[in-house]
C-alpha cells in the first residue's frame, strides 16, 4: 500500500526592525505560532536592522544574499515576513530567492480559512482572501501578456490581468451581498434580543487569550478551545443565568491580533459587531503572556478603529493557574477587573457576582401593591428584572424588586 502523506513546509521568518530589535524578536516569536497554526515549521528566524523598509525587495541586498544561503543550508521552502508586503516586494524577493515568499496576512488568512465553519465564517474568509489577491494582480502586470486591446475586443481578447481582476471584483461584489443578507438575518436576532431585554456581554481579547474557554467554563457551549492561535473563528452566543435568576446572552467573537490587516477586519465587521451592540465588554486578558501590556494595547486599539467606545468594560486577567506570582491586575480603561482561570474556575463566581451589581445598577428598585388581577405584571418583573419578594396578602400581592428602566412605566 503506498501512504500519501503531505509534505510539511519548513520555513525562514524575516522581520526589519526600524526601532527596537526586541519588539520585533516578540513578533516573529508569534509569527513562529501562527506559522506552526499554519501547519509550517520554522527553521530560523532572521532580523535586519533598518531606518526603513527596502520599498522594492523588503530587506537590503546584503541580507538578501545571506537569506540565499540560509534557505540552502535550511532546505527550506519558503519565506515568511512579518510585515505585509507590496506586490512588487513579493515578486522581486521571489525572482532574486527563487522560492516561495509569503507574508504575515498570508498566514493568518490560511489559518482562517481552516477555520471557518459556518456560512457567514467562509464568507468573510474568502472576501478577504480576494481583496488581498486583487490588490497582488497589479504586480503581475509585466508578466502578462496583452492580446488586442480597444472596442470589441473583451471576453477571450481581453488580457489575463483584466480576466482575473473582473471575475474576482465580480465575486466579491456576490459575497458584499451574501455578507450583508447574513448581516440582516444577525440585525433581525440582535432586534428580537431588544426586544426581550435580555443584557448582552460580548467577550473580546488578543487571540488564544482563553476566551472560547471562558464561555465554555460559564455556559457550557462545548466549542473548540485549543491552545493555539485562532483556534476559533465563528462567534458563538449562549445565555448564562445569573445568582439572582438574571438572564445574559454571552458572545465569544475572533481574536484579536498585531499589525491585523485593515482588509481583515473590514471583512470580520459584521460579527465584530455583536460587540459594538453589546451591553457590557468582557475583555479577556492572558495574565501569564509577558507580552500582556502589549496585547492590551492592540485589543483596544482595534475596539477604537471598530468604533466600540463608552462601554462598561470588565477586564478578566485570565490563565492565573499559569502564573508563577499574583500578577497586577491593574486596566485604567476598564470599569472593572477580576483575576481568573477559565480552565480551574476560580473567580468565575466572583464574575457573576460582578455582573448582576451592573445589571442591577442599570435597573430601577421597584415596591408594590398589586392586585390579583394586575398578577401578570409581577410576571413582567420576573422576566426582564429581578424579583426580591413577593408576598400574597389579603389587599394583594406585596412585591420588591427591580426592572429596567424602559418597563418601570408599564407597572
Amino acid at each position: 500500500m503506498i501512504e500519501i502523506r503531505e509534505e510539511q513546509e519548513r520555513v525562514i521568518l524575516v522581520g526589519v526592525a526600524l526601532e527596537h530589535i526586541d519588539s520585533v524578536q516578540d513578533s516573529l516569536d508569534e509569527l513562529e505560532q501562527l506559522v506552526e497554526t499554519a501547519g509550517a515549521e520554522t527553521v530560523e528566524k532572521m532580523i535586519q536592522s533598518r531606518e526603513q523598509v527596502h520599498p522594492a525587495t523588503y530587506l537590503g541586498k546584503g541580507k538578501l544574499e545571506e537569506l540565499r544561503e540560509r534557505l540552502a543550508y535550511h532546505n527550506a521552502t519558503g519565506v515568511v515576513c512579518d510585515d505585509e508586503l507590496t506586490p512588487a516586494q513579493m515578486k522581486n524577493m521571489e525572482q532574486i530567492l527563487q522560492i516561495k515568499v509569503m507574508d504575515r496576512t498570508l498566514v493568518i488568512l490560511d489559518i482562517f480559512a481552516r477555520r471557518a465553519t459556518t456560512r457567514e465564517g467562509k464568507i468573510q474568509v474568502e472576501l478577504a482572501q480576494l481583496r488581498y489577491r486583487a490588490a497582488r494582480l497589479v504586480g503581475l502586470r509585466d508578466s502578462l501578456s496583452r492580446l488586442g486591446g480597444g472596442i470589441g475586443t473583451r471576453g477571450p481578447g481581453e488580457t489575463r490581468l483584466e480576466t482575473d481582476r473582473r471575475l474576482i471584483h465580480q465575486r466579491i461584489s456576490w459575497l458584499k451581498k451574501e455578507l450583508e443578507e447574513v448581516k440582516r438575518h444577525r440585525e433581525v436576532t440582535r432586534r428580537q434580543r431588544g426586544r426581550n431585554r435580555i443584557p448582552v456581554a460580548a467577550i473580546v481579547g488578543y487571540t488564544n487569550a482563553g476566551k472560547s474557554t471562558l464561555l465554555n467554563a460559564l455556559t457550557g457551549a462545548g466549542i473548540l478551545a485549543e491552545d493555539k492561535l485562532f483556534a476559533t473563528l465563528d462567534p458563538t452566543t449562549r445565555s448564562l443565568e445569573l445568582p439572582a435568576g438574571e438572564e445574559i446572552l454571552l458572545t465569544d467573537t475572533v481574536g484579536f491580533i498585531r499589525k491585523l490587516p485593515h482588509h481583515l477586519i473590514e471583512a470580520f465587521k459584521s460579527t465584530l459587531e455583536e460587540a459594538r451592540y453589546a451591553d457590557i465588554i468582557l475583555h479577556v486578558v492572558d495574565a501569564s503572556s509577558p507580552q500582556m501590556d502589549v496585547q492590551m494595547y492592540v485589543v483596544y486599539d482595534t475596539l477604537r478603529e471598530l468604533g466600540i467606545q463608552d462601554k462598561t468594560v470588565i477586564t478578566l486577567f485570565n490563565k492565573l493557574d499559569r502564573c508563577p506570582a499574583p500578577p497586577r491586575l491593574y486596566d485604567s480603561r476598564a470599569d472593572d477587573v477580576l483575576g481568573i482561570s477559565a480552565k480551574t474556575g476560580a473567580g468565575l463566581d466572583e464574575l457573576k457576582i460582578t455582573l448582576s451589581n451592573i445589571l442591577r445598577e442599570r435597573k430601577v428598585f421597584v415596591q408594590r401593591v398589586f392586585s390579583y388581577a394586575e398578577a401578570g405584571k409581577i410576571q413582567k418583573i420576573r422576566r426582564y428584572g429581578q424579583l426580591l419578594t413577593e408576598e400574597y396578602q389579603d389587599d394583594g400581592i406585596h412585591v420588591t424588586g427591580y426592572v429596567p428602566a424602559e418597563i418601570y412605566h408599564t407597572l
